[in-house]
C-alpha cells in the first residue's frame, strides 16, 4: 500500500485553537507532525510533540508570508504543501497571494474578490437576501456620520468592528470584541471610545436578538475543488466565553443535526461557487422562530475539532479532495458528541437549563466528549503545566464576566 504521507505537508499559519485542532487532526488521521508559523512564544502550540511551532513576529505581513510560504515549498519540493490559515489575516493572505505562491502549494481559498464580498456583513447579507436566509437588522456606521446619528432600530444593540484585524491595533481599556449595549447613551459612548483610540474603518451595529448562549448555533461546511458542498456539521453551542476579548468564543458545543437549516447555506455557498472551508455563527430568534446568519468565516472555525470529533475529521477532507483526487461524498454529521475547552465544572455551573446538563452527562458517561487540547500523545510536562494554568483561569474568568 503506497504511503499517502509521503505526497503532502501541511504548513498552517497561527498559535491558537484552532491550529492545534487542525494539527491534531492530521496527526489523529496520518499520525505525522505539522510546521506552523505563529507570531509569539505563546499559546497551545507551544512544546506540542505534533507541532514543528516557529515564532515569526512579521508572518501576517505579506512580504515575510509568500516568503516562509515559498521557501518551505522549495524544502518540499516532490510534495503538495497544503497551506492552511487559522486567523483570518492568513487566510487573506493566501486567497490574494494564490500567483506569487510555487506551483506544489495548494491553497484551498475562494478568490479575493468574493472573500472581500463575504467580509462586507452588507454585501454578505445582500446574498443572504438573495437565498432566503434570514439575519439581523444592521446598520453599518461609518466614523464621518458622528455619535449623533439615530439608528432605524431600538436598544439594545450590538456592535462590533466591520475590520477586526484593524480594530486590534487601537488598543484601550474598555475594549470588548463585541459590545451589548442597552441604551442610545451607552452606544454613543462606545463609539467615542473606539474611534478616539485612532479607529477609523467602519462599525456593525445589530439589533439584539433575545436569548442566551443556548440560542447559538455554529455550522461548518466543506465545499471541494469543484464548488460542490461535501460535508455540514451543526453545533449547538451550550455556553460562549464572556471575557472582553474572548466574548462569542465557543465553550460548549454538542453536535446536532438540522438538514432543513443545513440545506439552505448549502443552496447559498453553492450559488456563489465557494471552495474550501467555511464556518457560519447563527442564532435561533425565538420571536419569530428563524434561525438568523451573523456572518461566515471564510475558512474552519476555532471550535473546527467539533467537527473531527463527531467523525469528520477536517484534515481527512483536504487530503482526500487534493491531495488523491477523490470524489468526495456528501455527508451531513449526525453523530451526538460534546466538544468542549472549559473544565467540566465549569460546563455544569454556567450552563443552567436542565435538559442540556442531562445530556452533557450523557456524553461524558458514554465517552462521546472531547476536549481539543487535552491529546494524551501530547503530554509533554510543560504542555501540560500551561494546559492545567489555561484551564484553571476559566472558572476565574467565568466567575468574574459572565453575566
Amino acid at each position: 500500500m503506497e504511503n499517502i504521507t509521503s505526497k503532502f505537508v501541511p504548513l498552517l499559519f497561527a498559535g491558537d485553537y484552532n491550529v492545534y485542532s487542525v494539527a491534531r487532526a492530521f496527526h489523529k488521521e496520518y499520525g505525522i507532525k505539522v510546521t506552523d508559523y505563529g507570531k509569539f512564544y505563546s499559546g497551545p502550540c507551544v512544546a506540542s510533540k505534533i507541532i514543528d511551532y516557529r515564532v515569526e513576529e512579521k508572518a501576517d505581513e505579506k512580504e515575510t508570508f509568500v516568503k516562509l510560504v515559498n521557501e518551505f515549498a522549495e524544502e518540499h519540493a516532490d510534495k503538495k504543501v497544503l497551506l492552511i490559515g487559522c486567523g483570518d489575516s492568513y487566510v487573506e493572505l493566501a486567497s490574494a497571494n494564490k500567483s506569487l505562491l510555487r506551483e506544489n502549494v495548494v491553497a484551498p481559498y475562494i478568490e479575493a474578490d468574493l472573500m472581500h464580498k463575504l467580509i462586507d456583513k452588507e454585501k454578505f447579507y445582500g446574498i443572504c437576501d438573495e437565498v432566503g436566509i434570514s439575519h439581523p437588522r444592521t446598520f453599518v456606521h461609518k466614523k464621518s456620520m458622528g455619535v449623533e446619528i439615530k439608528l432605524p432600530f431600538e436598544a439594545p444593540y450590538i456592535v462590533k468592528p466591520a475590520n477586526g484585524i484593524e480594530y486590534w491595533k487601537h488598543s484601550f481599556s474598555t475594549q470588548k470584541k463585541v459590545y451589548k449595549l442597552d441604551t442610545h447613551d451607552e452606544f454613543q459612548s462606545v463609539l467615542k471610545d473606539i474611534y478616539g483610540a485612532g479607529y477609523d474603518d467602519a462599525l456593525i451595529v445589530q439589533e439584539f436578538i433575545p436569548g442566551d448562549d443556548t440560542n447559538m448555533r455554529v455550522l461548518t461546511n466543506y465545499s471541494d475543488r469543484n464548488a460542490k458542498v461535501k460535508m455540514m456539521c451543526l453545533g449547538h453551542v451550550l455556553l460562549e466565553e464572556h471575557t472582553p476579548h474572548g466574548i462569542g468564543n465557543h465553550a460548549v458545543i454538542i453536535t446536532e443535526q438540522n438538514r432543513e437549516l443545513e440545506e439552505q447555506f448549502k443552496y447559498l455557498l453553492e450559488s456563489i461557487n465557494y471552495v474550501g472551508f467555511s464556518n457560519f455563527d447563527i442564532k435561533y430568534d425565538p420571536r419569530d422562530g428563524k434561525y438568523k446568519a451573523f456572518e461566515i468565516n471564510t475558512r474552519q472555525g476555532r471550535s473546527n475539532y467539533y467537527v473531527t470529533g463527531a467523525g469528520a475529521n477536517i484534515a481527512k477532507l483536504l487530503v482526500d479532495d487534493y491531495v488523491l483526487k477523490k470524489e468526495l461524498e456528501f455527508v451531513s454529521v449526525s453523530k451526538e458528541h460534546l466538544w468542549l475547552v472549559v473544565p467540566k465544572k465549569v460546563a455544569f455551573d454556567y450552563i443552567s437549563q436542565p435538559e442540556y446538563k442531562a445530556q452533557m452527562q450523557r456524553l461524558f458517561d458514554s465517552g462521546n466528549f472531547v476536549n481539543p487540547l487535552n491529546y494524551s500523545v501530547d503530554n509533554g510536562f510543560m504542555r501540560k503545566l500551561r494546559l492545567y494554568k489555561n484551564q484553571h483561569r476559566h472558572h476565574g474568568n467565568f466567575a468574574k464576566y459572565y453575566k
